[in-house]
């Protein structure tokens, strides 16, 4: 695995900074800005890559896994997601810049893409005949950023990835597509391991794993409002917007691993004095 910094005036990457160890898995520390940069170098240096964005969620998951600890580790890039990680990065004395969320993201590398005229495909969101969440992200991407090429909207149904017939058809799209990135909207650890498998298909492209950020998009499901995503607290919004599906993930698992993690970061800087 090699991880890439932006580009120097001579055109190769500089040094990146070590990862962050958080509960077991390792965090870049980058801002948003710095994240996008990262990925253009790559892409403009004929690189692909896969982005993961680990939040709580995905800290608890991995702690309980050695593969899926190895499945956010072998990414080119990961970037905190969840403010939790940030607090606690900030505890142990080794802070992260900010908290660089996949649904965020998604707009910053569109909005660079079109300006460079890359090619991006989406993969993923609600299956839903109806609402199309998934060609309706590309209309509103295409329309908020008009350079945008769009040259996938794919949402495949359930189980595609153990079919091996549909699986070949969707490799086949995407390696005709040629896309720069791909938005992989599966929910980890699906979008990951789907991510990883692609790359074949098209390896100098770039794989984020954006999870709910393509039904966000559409405005197939609403996003939290600002004051909550800055504050840490957009997990309860999502919880209350659809309780039956996250409220026992977010208080059984998640809360608990959160107080896990800052406690551990205190431990670790008080260890250190």
């Amino acid at each position: 695995m090699e991880r890439l910094g932006p580009a120097r005036a001579d055109g190769v990457p500089a040094p990146t900074s070590p990862r962050i160890r958080l509960g077991g898995i390792g965090i870049d520390p980058v801002t948003g800005a710095e994240a996008v940069a990262r990925v253009l170098a790559a892409i403009e240096a004929g690189r692909g890559g896969r982005i993961t964005t680990p939040n709580v969620d995905i800290l608890a998951a991995a702690r309980r896994s050695a593969d899926l600890r190895a499945l956010v580790d072998g990414a080119e890039l990961a970037t905190a997601d969840g403010a939790p990680l940030v607090w606690a990065s900030r505890l142990a004395g080794t802070p992260l810049p900010e908290r660089v969320a996949g649904s965020d993201l998604v707009w910053s590398l569109a909005a660079a893409a079109s300006e460079r005229g890359l090619r991006l495909a989406l993969l993923g969101g609600t299956p839903d005949l109806a609402a199309r969440p998934t060609e309706r992200a590309a209309e509103v991407l295409e329309t908020r950023h008009p350079g945008l090429k769009v040259v996938g909207a794919w949402c495949p149904p359930m189980g595609f990835d153990r079919d091996a017939s549909q699986w070949d058809a969707l490799a086949d799209r995407v390696r005709a597509a040629a896309p720069d990135l791909v938005y992989v909207g599966l929910g980890f650890p699906k979008q990951e391991r789907v991510a990883e498998r692609l790359r074949e298909a098209a390896p100098r492209a770039w794989f984020l794993g954006c999870g709910a950020s393509i039904d966000f998009i559409a405005g197939y499901r609403r996003r939290a409002p600002k004051w909550m995503q800055r504050t840490g607290t957009e997990w309860l919004f999502r919880m209350c917007s659809e309780p039956r599906r996250l409220a026992r993930r977010y208080l059984r698992d998640d809360l608990p691993e959160a107080v896990r993690l800052l406690a551990e970061a205190a431990g670790k800087r008080r260890g250190e004095r």
